[in-house]
């Protein structure tokens, strides 16, 4: 079995599949895949489908989608309906829990990388953790669960929390790789996440040393400035100082932000 939900929703076995084509029911498969190997609260689950207003039938539908579930599953996975009762969707007092192997969830494999690539990062070995961050986030397809909408509460949570790991992994690997002088090859990445993210100081000051390190000096003031320019009149608000200190260091040439690969991996890149 192969299951996806960093993108669209997918699992089944081959060219067969296990998700239903309805939206609740989707949703309610989703929840569980998010919390893989745990009991999920049957009060969760209603409460992904209807809010805090479940209907008096709420109970009732809710088995009725799990019943439809463990069907399809059964076809998509080529197993009797007693199997996947017993060992893919269980029953647990209080809820339901969705049973997957190791290796069989998208989300299980990019959490392992992650780790792998933060332990990596920790021993000094960039290049191992550059090799990690990138596997984790190729196996993105797309924001997570994009075709199971509109998200409840729960499934919101979850996707939230999924979503903010996958800029902080992004923000990771582009340090790492300014760490081992790939500055040239992240710059049309940063060029569009500061642009998506407008307030992003990290993406900015990373985007400012890329291109600073590029020959780019003026480029990486502008950046700065157009930040600026957006936090105070949108929000208010000054750069940090962190990032007022990087500006600074561009504008005098710095000699610190300067960088030839593997002599600089054990510090922060903006200092």
């Amino acid at each position: 079995m192969r299951v996806s939900v960093l993108g669209p929703l997918t699992l089944g076995l081959g060219a067969r599949s296990g998700v239903p084509s309805a939206m609740k029911p989707r949703k309610v498969l989703s929840l569980l895949l998010l919390n893989a190997g745990r009991m999920v609260p049957v009060q969760s689950l209603m409460a992904e489908l209807w809010g805090d207003q479940p209907p008096r039938t709420g109970l009732t539908t809710l088995q009725t989608y799990i019943l439809h579930l463990r069907k399809l599953l059964a076809e998509g996975l080529g197993m009797s309906s007693a199997a996947v009762t017993r060992d893919v969707l269980q029953t647990r007092p209080g809820g339901y829990a969705m049973v997957v192997s190791p290796g069989e969830l998208d989300v299980h494999e990019y959490r392992d990388l992650v780790a792998e690539g933060e332990g990596a990062l920790e021993a000094g070995d960039e290049r191992t953790a550059d090799t990690s961050f990138r596997r984790a986030l190729a196996l993105w397809q797309g924001p997570a669960l994009v075709d199971v909408t509109p998200h409840g509460r729960p499934l919101q949570a979850e996707v939230a929390r999924l979503e903010q790991s996958r800029l902080t992994v992004t923000e990771r690997g582009i340090e790492t790789r300014l760490r081992l002088g790939g500055h040239l090859e992240v710059l049309s990445d940063l060029a569009s996440l500061v642009v998506e993210h407008r307030f992003h100081e990290g993406l900015h000051g990373q985007y400012m040393l890329a291109l600073h390190r590029s020959g780019q000096r003026t480029r990486a003031l502008t950046v700065y400035q157009r930040l600026r320019m957006a936090m105070t009149e949108e929000l208010g608000l000054e750069p940090s100082a962190k990032l007022q200190r990087l500006q600074q260091a561009v504008l005098v040439s710095d000699p610190r932000l300067d960088h030839e690969a593997g002599t600089a991996g054990r510090g922060p890149v903006v200092a």
